[in-house]
């Protein structure tokens, strides 16, 4: 169906002509005639299929077609989004879609000036884009004010909770009005959370496009055995063989995926690291690389899996297999966008086959089995795969230096001076100074061949030793306030007229 035979306005129209969409997606097409009707929605796709169009799209209309104004540190409509890049990505696309109109959008997440989401607040702001966490603190500062919301939108609804944001999610709604648009957004929905669900939307119409944690047709899925340790060396070659044009490699934790970074980087294979434990800065840069294409490697971990949204990714390799199976559909969701072709490869260990079993009983369907590669195991004694001589990032060099310093006392590039908390046994005349190894002072030197060491105030030869002491001051009597001495009288003293007091 095309986008004008859905009651958009013209301003939404040439938008969405100047990016060359003409053709709505099935989510799109079911989701906006409900939606500029003003009711609720649960929407139910798999990603890549165009949600955040469906939902952004007849909202800006809807906007513009009230006239209101957003009230000082308030918003007229709201969008939470589970991570950074999400919450980034909606943002980018509302400024698109709202050109041409005077709404003005706005991103508050964690890892930003907090100064600076509190200005963009204090005129108000139409369209916001905000994570949980961030979202909270500003309102429990005073400065987010949700009693004039028209519209709220939940994208990742399923992730959303299932993080651990629905503390935070419903302190949020507690504070939104009774008379607005709620709007949910997932690509799974279980029976739990589709309960919990409906504690914040009111009859809802429900689109449901492709049954509930299915995977894109387009995606080519395979499974390799392979042992735990064995799986960096599986990787490394897959990466010099494969013709990739950029490739996503997912790991379970943090630490895992900079350690396949620096692996990969010994074996001469350029990759990024983006998770929780980086920056704001360091996970927009590496994103922005890997989008650029400079970097065509990018290892993730799964909080990050919802809002990489790259064209391009042609492979995705689950060096880990997720250990909750919804993750798997989100993870291979990143290939295979806006029509395109990809291949999922997924490494499976011997302790990791449940994982593979639940995958497979969820999405329906087996995964083709991949044998390894001739010659494997002689390939793999050549790869590094260990952290001797493996180059590290810089900031984990940065991190290095700080603990080195932390441990001996010393700044970096200073020479070492003992372990503390050791005795020094060289001699006390050939220890170094302070601060500085300039050896042994002058005076040592006759010391040591046998010379009697000057003391500090002997006087030279035929002159008379001076007196450095400070001569000591003979105790007078202290003056009292009438005049008399300590013994007595009558004009005070302890004993003379104060007694009388």
């Amino acid at each position: 169906m095309q986008f004008n035979q859905l009651g958009l306005s013209e301003t939404v129209l040439a938008a969405l002509a100047a990016k060359g969409y003409s053709e709505a997606t099935p989510i799109q097409a079911k989701a906006i005639p409900s939606l500029l009707e003003g009711r609720d929605l649960l929407g139910i796709a798999q990603t890549g299929t165009g949600k955040t169009a469906a939902f952004m799209l007849p909202s800006i209309d809807r906007l513009v077609a009230s006239g209101k104004r957003a009230q000082p540190r308030g918003c007229r409509m709201l969008v939470l989004a589970p991570t950074r890049e999400l919450a980034s990505q909606i943002a980018d696309q509302a400024r698109h879609y709202a050109k041409g109109t005077r709404l003005t959008v706005a991103t508050i997440f964690g890892g930003t000036s907090i100064h600076k989401n509190k200005t963009d607040l204090a005129k108000g702001v139409d369209i916001l884009v905000a994570t949980p966490g961030r979202l909270v603190d500003l309102m429990d500062q005073c400065y987010a004010i949700l009693m004039g919301l028209e519209i709220f939108v939940l994208d990742e609804a399923d992730q959303m909770m299932d993080l651990g944001f629905i503390h935070a999610l419903k302190r949020i709604v507690r504070e939104l009005p009774a008379k607005r648009q709620s709007l949910f957004f997932s690509a799974t929905m279980p029976k739990t959370i589709r309960e919990l669900a409906g504690q914040f939307i009111k009859e809802p119409v429900e689109v449901k496009v492709t049954p509930e944690a299915t995977t894109a047709e387009r995606v080519e899925q395979r499974v390799t055995f392979v042992q735990q340790a064995e799986k960096q060396a599986l990787l490394t070659m897959m990466l010099k063989e494969i013709e990739i044009d950029r490739a996503l490699v997912f790991t379970r934790t943090k630490h895992g995926a900079d350690r396949v970074v620096r692996l990969l980087a010994g074996n001469g294979v350029a990759a990024n690291a983006i998770h929780g434990n980086k920056s704001q800065p360091q996970r927009e840069r590496a994103l922005g690389e890997f989008r650029a294409g400079k970097v065509k490697i990018l290892v993730a971990t799964d909080i990050a899996a919802r809002g990489i949204d790259v064209s391009g990714v042609s492979h995705v390799f689950n060096f880990e297999l997720p250990n909750v199976a919804d993750q798997y559909v989100h993870r291979i969701g990143r290939t295979a966008r806006a029509g395109n072709d990809g291949v999922a490869i997924s490494f499976c260990a011997d302790d990791e086959r449940p994982y593979l079993r639940d995958i497979e009983r969820l999405i329906r369907q087996k995964l083709a089995v991949v044998p390894l590669p001739e010659g494997f195991v002689a390939a793999a004694e050549k790869i590094k795969t260990s952290r001797v001589n493996v180059p590290q990032s810089r900031d984990q060099q940065n991190g290095a230096r700080g603990r080195e310093m932390q441990r001996d006392g010393r700044r970096p590039g200073q020479p070492q001076r003992g372990r503390p908390g050791q005795r020094d046994d060289r001699p006390r005349s050939d220890q170094p100074r302070r601060h500085d190894e300039r050896g042994p002072r002058p005076e040592a030197a006759g010391a040591a061949a046998g010379e009697p060491r000057p003391r500090r105030f002997d006087a030279p030869q035929g002159e008379q030793p001076r007196n450095y002491a400070r001569p000591k001051r003979k105790w007078q009597p202290r003056p009292t306030q009438g005049g008399g001495q300590r013994q007595g009288g009558q004009g005070g003293g302890r004993q003379g007229g104060n007694r009388g007091r």
